[in-house]
């Protein structure tokens, strides 16, 4: 379960976002009504939900370091997180071809709908994916905004979050299209694609708000290495497993995209000949239901699923390890402890 302590602090992220949106629209709205639409889109995204994951372990970093928890600074970096991260998802749907998120269709198929009600001309796909694409870019734009007049440090953790986050998406899309099932670039992906922008970067923010990175980088980085490893873990047996009515994207997603997890790296190198023609099926994006569950038997056969899971276990193990002798608030360390059991075993 979320940290119930920290429900306060991502109501006042969402609630920056909303107002800093809110204006925006009213400014673009009286150029063309048409400008309302992308911001709208926007604006409805964010409301929508999502774990607030980065934000909550940014706040905690900055209280951990004897920052002072009602500082506006650390709201708006934590909203600018909140921001890069609507970005990643409305364009890594774009890349995927997801056609839902979080319970709704995505933001290209929104506009994509839109574009056929309207009768206009041109491909309705390519309509939606482009509009998309300019909501990712206003949220990375609107991102920047937020961080303005914020200390150097922080400014450079903040551009390394983003090359970050940018770099494990390109390895992402080269892994999927060359079907690849080695488990060092799946763990890599892991890392980059998730792990170092979910958990270990926003801590770095967080510290560097407070003027303490240099002292609590390297401890932080120890939390946040092997946590953000462990989420993303739990992101892949939840994009194979998960129940599509917590997660709010269909089942067997990421088996429709072929994506080079862990999980589907354990899972060929363990496959007998029987198995291994299973999981050619990888990547069909018209797999069904049937299909999707053949995957599943053979992912737990095959004990990829079990190694999975205890890889899990051993990962937060090692960041509560670290967590436990880290120079930081003890009221920032229960925090991160209830995080740990979060992101490691959540249910979407």
């Amino acid at each position: 379960m979320f940290p119930t302590a920290l429900v306060p602090f991502a109501t006042r992220v969402e609630r920056r976002i909303d107002d800093l949106l809110a204006v925006e629209l009213a400014r673009w709205r009286a150029v063309d009504a048409g400008l309302a639409e992308p911001i709208e889109a926007l604006r409805g995204f964010v409301a929508t939900g999502g774990k607030r994951l980065r934000p909550a372990f940014c706040y905690c970093a900055f209280v951990g370091a004897q920052g002072d928890g009602g500082d506006p600074r650390v709201v708006d970096a934590a909203a600018a997180l909140e921001l890069v991260h609507t970005f990643a998802l409305a364009h890594d749907d774009v890349m995927d071809g997801s056609e839902m998120r979080r319970g709704n269709d995505s933001v290209h198929t929104r506009f994509a709908r839109r574009h056929i009600r309207a009768g206009w001309r041109g491909e309705p796909r390519r309509f939606g994916e482009g509009m998309a694409i300019l909501v990712g870019d206003f949220a990375f734009t609107y991102a920047d905004v937020l961080m303005r007049g914020m200390p150097d440090a922080a400014y450079v953790v903040f551009d390394e979050l983003r090359v970050e986050l940018c770099v494990g998406q390109s390895l992402d899309l080269a892994g999927t299209a060359a079907a690849s099932t080695e488990a060092e670039l799946a763990n890599r992906i892991a890392v980059y694609k998730s792990g170092k922008y979910t958990v270990e970067r926003p801590l770095h923010l967080g510290a560097a708000l407070a003027d303490g990175l240099a002292s609590l980088g390297p401890a932080l980085t120890a939390i946040g290495l092997p946590l953000g490893h462990a989420f993303q873990l739990r992101d892949d047996v939840l994009g194979a497993f998960g129940d599509a009515e917590i997660t709010g994207k269909p089942v067997g997603d990421d088996l429709r995209e072929g994506k080079p997890t862990p999980l589907v790296a354990l899972a060929f190198a363990r496959a007998d000949a029987a198995d291994r023609e299973l999981l050619g099926r990888l990547g069909d994006p018209h797999l069904g239901a049937d299909d999707i569950r053949d995957l599943q038997q053979v992912f737990t056969r095959t004990g990829a699923l079990d190694q999975i899971e205890s890889d899990i276990e051993r990962l937060v193990a090692v960041a509560r390890d670290a967590l436990s002798t880290a120079p930081i608030d003890d009221t920032a360390r229960g925090w991160l402890d209830e995080l740990a059991a979060y992101v490691a075993w959540r249910d979407r």
